[in-house]
């Protein structure tokens, strides 16, 4: 057969025709072949050739029922007997010729599937010439041309058999669609090898890429890296986005598939290998190891085989499908040696860390023998050569693996064999014994005991039987567990040692809840390996040991870290457990960087100082600006607090004031606290003691309040201010200790002698125990000393040669009252936090400080005095915050009688002073509202204002009527109904109509608040007289105030009093409102009128109250808004339509209503019929569909 492209017909009958077949072969066979027929080579496989019966078997394939011509043609091949074998080639050319088409197909399939394919029947039926077939022939050849009934419509593609249905030459006729769909399957077919195919080119080109002498080159000097090719950097390219995509980096993974847009990482084709995908990253750099081969000197060899040997047609049967053969069986081979080298491998691994452990076994059998001389058992030695090997044990384990060895001697082989179970051989065998089972003895104890001994039985079995007889005790020492659990550990080196092996098994098949168990025996076991990579993995089990853990189980961990941190010093602190806190400091789980946090603290103790302030401090400030986890940062503020408490370092100050600001600043409330309760005492302690909390501390807070203040004359940052503020109201004990501690008497301090006990309200609560004085001067006791001291220092001595406390008194407190009188005494919030300061700092100071040092510095700038009140001069300080700070922050620190008359005194001073100056109100009613806060002085108030309604002063009845507005608020109602009704009752009647108006505010404010019916209609009939009494008709004043409370208390007040009082009696102004013929009060009525009813409009208004006053009040006050504020009536021209399409809405509501209430009457027995006609309806599906459909 040609090499060449192969002619399917190429078998004939005509010797001329064989002749020049034969003469195109002679460089392939010899002309003997064809008379000897087709036999096997040494190689063939029996399937290449069959018998030339096979035709006429009882095979489905290639057999053909009715064709018996062909089974004679293809018979008569053979030049021989009957029993001469013919090649499947021959066959096949013979069904080609005969026109055989779908026999030669069934063969070419059988072959396939076998895997034995043919060359001339693969090349005929993919080659589409042998399909263009005339009208009724069947398919032949290009040679034979056209037939005469002209060439077939085909489709505008290639066709072949793969894609050619026979059946669409039957007699049904063309089928078109499907012959379409057929061609067009097969093209995408042969697109598709093409495709591979061209692959294959790049892939030969890509790696043809650099010259063979530049690979030489980079081989002979590994030094040099060879520069990556391209079919190298897509394939990686691929494997680095596939581990992206899984590892869930897919921001990351998008960004690295932009800067790479000329691949497709969707499709591994795309990297332009024909070669299969490799694993991923992850089992690459797991195989990396495995995969390194030692490099050894290798030689080219070559296996050839003398052709005289081989039969004479052995280079004529089918050369492709041999060398497909030898190419399998040769794959067959790589796996099974791929295969033995795995095995190898992995028992290179296991011997490798065999060869470790023993190793470390003969380090510690050293160190045991240096120390204390050990007694050896009396032995002889071996002629075996293995004997002059070291003990590779370590001399510290029984072994109870040697039970099947004996200690007799025996012949080298035995001796290897009986050894094979062993990590080491015993090289000293008895001279006495015959047999003694379970007696090696490896190794002496640290004591020198001597070695064990079994009684021996008096028998005389060969060793070789106890040998086997032995074997049948199965135990397993092989494998890791197997070579523990065989080994005895006799010292706490050795029970170290496998510790160290063992636990890293052990800990992943604990359960989670019981793994805090295992931190004693993973705590030893780390403080007292010698490994130091032990050690390390051992801590990393550590802090790995439980996945999300809780807070009894973090507080296990950090007892155990401190415990290891006292046993092993600080240098193995540094080295060996930050790192582990270091690596889990970005983990994705809060517990895990919880426990970092918590451990930083914990081990502060325990580090070099210069790792506190640096590594330590640095990992903690990044944890406080970054993490996102509320509890992980508190933790950290109470860790960068214990830090602060060891920092020794004054060049870390500005950093410790830096964190403070940062933590005080928080968004969490947790962080906060945690701040003033930890860090601030502890960063107060280091700076007392570097001697700047008076020099930089305390001003450098003052500083910033001032230049808030400054920056805030268009708008306070109070979370500012109150985080400043509060910063300073933690540090009032540190400063009063460090008044204590610098005092003249100081030095006298004893606490020799009765010393009387503290008044348990001597200080305010501290926030935490650090806040304590007694717990930052010492004790309570010595605490007790300095009081004494002091008090008597203040009362009798005098503060000469105190600088600490004259800096208080001179510069301190001068500056908080000027910041004092710069906040807005609007502010509620602000002089509640300065009140709050004050207090605080003059109950800490004492009594005998305030009364001396803080109050005469506020009452020498709050003179009771006109030129106080009158702002015009710039000296207005009574209209300023300093008033109610004063009266709530300094003068209600103790509660005696002389305090409380004080407060009593001052608060009626500053009503008089300011009503007779016609100044503002705001700092009387910003002291009535932070005292009105607290129950315990609604009586004082009460008292101040009953003054200032019997004052002479008109104008002093008007702010005491006014005043009654915010205290009613917080005021029992028993007292309301005592002290506030009769006072406003007796003003209501005043001779001053400007006095009677001032009330209406209060009244509204009762009827808001107030509950008792009694009280309610007092108050009623006191607001009627003002409207219906004639002397108040044209009392313009009074109408507004009236609507302004109206509308202020309207939506909160009760409902009946709102439905039948206040919505009547604003119709009734709004009404006359129209007749008004002034016109500045006819808008000013309006204005009122419409800032009312819109607070009403949102409350729930009856039908009839809506038509009979609601809608024509609105409407009237439209007619005044048409005239004087257009913009306004748009607004109430869509209230007036709103409110009209309620009242259609709800008459329609109601006639529905009164049809749901009369179905409910009747639903029963509606419910009753309904369920008897659904019971009727067992027949028919359609029947109960028509149930519900709706009547037409």
């Amino acid at each position: 057969m040609a090499a060449g492209n192969v002619n399917p017909f190429n078998v004939s009958d005509s010797e001329e025709e064989a002749e020049q077949r034969q003469d195109g072969a002679d460089t392939e066979r010899s002309p003997s072949d064809e008379a000897q027929g087709h036999s096997l080579g040494p190689f063939s496989h029996p399937a290449y050739s069959e018998p030339a019966i096979l035709l006429s078997s009882n095979r489905t394939s290639p057999s053909v029922d009715g064709i018996p011509a062909s089974a004679a043609a293809v018979a008569g091949i053979g030049v021989g007997s009957a029993e001469t074998r013919v090649s499947l080639d021959a066959i096949a050319a013979q069904l080609l010729r005969d026109q055989y088409i779908l026999t030669a197909l069934e063969l070419h399939t059988e072959l396939l599937e076998a895997g034995r394919e043919l060359p001339r029947l693969r090349d005929y039926f993919s080659n589409p010439g042998n399909f263009e077939r005339q009208s009724g022939t069947p398919p032949a050849c290009k040679e034979q041309g056209v037939g005469p009934g002209g060439p077939l419509n085909r489709a505008g593609s290639i066709s072949t058999l793969d894609s050619l249905d026979f059946a669409r030459y039957s007699d049904d006729g063309n089928r078109e669609s499907d012959e379409r769909v057929a061609v067009l399957e097969f093209e995408l077919r042969k697109a598709k090898e093409t495709i591979q195919a061209l692959r294959a080119n790049l892939t030969q080109a890509a790696e043809c890429e650099n010259p063979s002498q530049e690979r030489k080159n980079y081989k002979s000097s590994p030094e040099i890296q060879e520069p990556i090719r391209p079919l190298e950097k897509r394939a990686l390219n691929f494997l680095v986005n596939e581990y992206l995509l899984k590892n869930e980096y897919k921001l990351t993974s998008i960004t690295f598939s932009d800067e790479n847009d000329d691949q497709d990482f969707e499709l591994w084709d795309d990297v332009g290998l024909n070669i299969p995908k490799p694993p991923d990253l992850l089992h690459l750099y797991r195989n990396c190891g495995n995969s390194l081969t030692l490099h050894r000197d290798t030689v080219d060899v070559a296996v050839s085989v003398d052709p005289s040997d081989l039969p004479g047609d052995y280079f004529t049967q089918e050369p492709v499908q041999q060398t497909e053969a030898i190419q399998q069986q040769q794959q067959e081979v790589v796996q099974e040696l791929e295969y033995q080298i795995s095995l190898l491998n992995s028992e290179k691994q296991s011997l490798a860390e065999q060869i470790k452990k023993l190793q470390s076994d003969i380090q510690a059998l050293q160190r045991n023998v240096s120390s204390e001389p050990t007694t050896v058992v009396k032995s002889t030695p071996s002629k075996d050569p293995l004997c002059d090997k070291p003990h590779l044990d370590n001399g510290q384990y029984l072994d109870i693996r040697g039970v099947t060895e004996t200690d007799s001697p025996l012949d080298a082989n035995t001796t290897k064999t009986s050894t094979t179970t062993t990590t080491t051989t015993d090289c000293t065998e008895s001279t006495t014994t015959a047999t003694q089972p379970h007696n090696k003895l490896k190794s002496q104890s640290q004591q020198g005991k001597t070695a064990v001994k079994f009684d021996q039985p008096n028998r005389k079995l060969s060793p070789v039987f106890h040998q086997a007889l032995l074997s049948f005790c199965r135990m397993s020492a092989d494998s890791r567990l197997g070579s523990e659990v065989s080994r005895i550990a006799d010292s706490e080196q050795s029970v170290m040692l496998m510790l160290g092996r063992c636990l890293p098994h052990i800990v992943p098949n604990v359960l989670l809840a019981k793994r805090e168990e295992l931190i004693p025996l993973i705590l030893c076991t780390a403080c007292l390996h010698p490994e130091p990579k032990e050690r390390d993995q051992l801590l990393h089990i550590l802090f790995n040991l439980i996945k999300r853990p809780d807070d009894e189980q973090r507080q296990m961990i950090l007892t155990g870290c401190v415990a290891f941190a006292r046993h092993v010093g600080p240098t193995r602190v540094e080295a060996e457990l930050l790192p582990q806190c270091w690596e889990q400091i970005n983990h994705k789980y809060p517990e895990r960087r919880l426990l970092v946090a918590e451990a930083c603290g914990a081990l502060a103790p325990y580090l070099p100082k210069e790792i506190r302030s640096s590594l330590v401090l640095s990992m903690l400030q990044q944890m406080l600006a970054e993490d996102k986890a509320d509890m992980v940062r508190e933790a950290v503020v109470k860790s960068l607090g214990i830090i602060m408490g060891y920092i020794d370092d004054p060049d870390k100050y500005s950093q410790g004031f830096e964190l403070m600001l940062l933590s005080l600043g928080d968004p969490s409330e947790r962080v906060v606290s945690a701040t003033h309760q930890v860090f601030i005492p502890a960063f107060a302690a280091w700076c007392t003691e570097l001697g700047n909390l008076q020099s930089q501390l305390i001003p450098s807070l003052l500083t910033r309040i001032e230049k808030l203040l400054k920056q805030g004359e268009y708008g306070l940052d109070e979370h500012k201010l109150h985080m400043y503020l509060s910063a300073l109201q933690s540090l009032i004990p540190s400063l009063f200790a460090v008044l204590l501690q610098n005092a003249p008497f100081t030095s006298r301090a004893n606490l020799q002698g009765d010393v009387p006990p503290i008044e348990v309200t001597r200080f305010p609560r501290p926030a935490s125990p650090l806040q304590d004085v007694a717990t930052i001067v010492g004790s309570r006791e010595q605490l007790a000393v300095l009081l004494q001291l002091y008090d008597h220092q203040l009362q009798h001595e005098g503060t000469t040669g105190w600088d600490s406390l004259l800096w208080v008194v001179n510069q301190f407190l001068p500056q908080l009252i000027e910041i004092v009188g710069r906040i807005n005494v609007t502010s509620s919030t602000c002089v509640h936090e300065f009140s709050r300061f004050f207090w605080r700092l003059c109950r800490t100071f004492g009594k005998i400080f305030t009364n001396t040092k803080v109050k005469p510095q506020f009452q020498e700038i709050l003179r009771l005095s006109e030129e106080n009140v009158d702002a015009t001069t710039g000296n207005g300080i009574l209209t300023k915050a300093t008033v109610p700070i004063y009266a709530t922050g300094v003068l209600t620190c103790y509660n005696q009688e002389e305090d409380r008359k004080l407060l009593v005194g001052f608060l009626e001073d500053v009503m008089t002073t300011l009503s007779l100056s016609h100044a503002p109100l705001d700092s009387l009613k910003a002291s009535f509202v932070e005292l009105g806060a607290n129950p315990a002085y609604h009586e004082l108030l009460l008292t101040v204002l009953w003054y200032g309604v019997v004052h002479t002063s008109a104008l002093v009845r008007c702010t005491a009527a006014r005043m009654f507005e915010l205290l009613v608020k917080g005021v029992n109602e028993t007292l309301v109904a005592q002290r506030v009704v009769p006072a406003l009752i007796t003003l209501s009647s005043d001779p001053e109509i400007s006095v009677r108006i001032s009330t209406i505010p209060a009244f509204g404010t009762i009827m808001e608040t107030v509950t008792q019916k009694e009280l309610l209609e007092r108050v009623k009939m006191q607001l009627a007289s003002f409207l219906e009494d004639p002397q108040y008709q044209d009392q313009h004043s009074l109408h507004m105030e009236i609507i302004k409370t109206f509308g202020r208390v309207g939506p909160n007040a009760e409902p009946r009093f709102r439905d039948e009082f206040v919505l009547p009696h604003l119709h009734k102004l709004a009404l006359c409102n129209n007749q008004q013929t002034v016109e500045s009060k006819r808008i000013d009525i309006a204005t009122q009128l419409f800032e009312a009813y819109s607070a009403l409009s949102c409350c729930f208004i009856s039908e009839e109250l809506m038509v009979n006053h609601f809608l024509p009040g609105l409407r009237c006050l439209r007619t005044d808004m048409e005239q004087l504020s257009p913009e306004h009536e748009v607004i109430l021209s869509s209230m007036i339509k709103e409110c009209e399409i309620k009242v259609e809405n709800k008459g329609i509501g109601e006639a529905q209503g009164s049809i749901s209430i009369a179905a409910s009457l009747v639903g029963e027995d509606a419910k009753t019929k309904f369920l008897s006609k659904m019971g009727q309806l067992t027949t028919s599906g359609a029947m109960l569909a028509n149930v519900f459909q709706r009547k037409k």
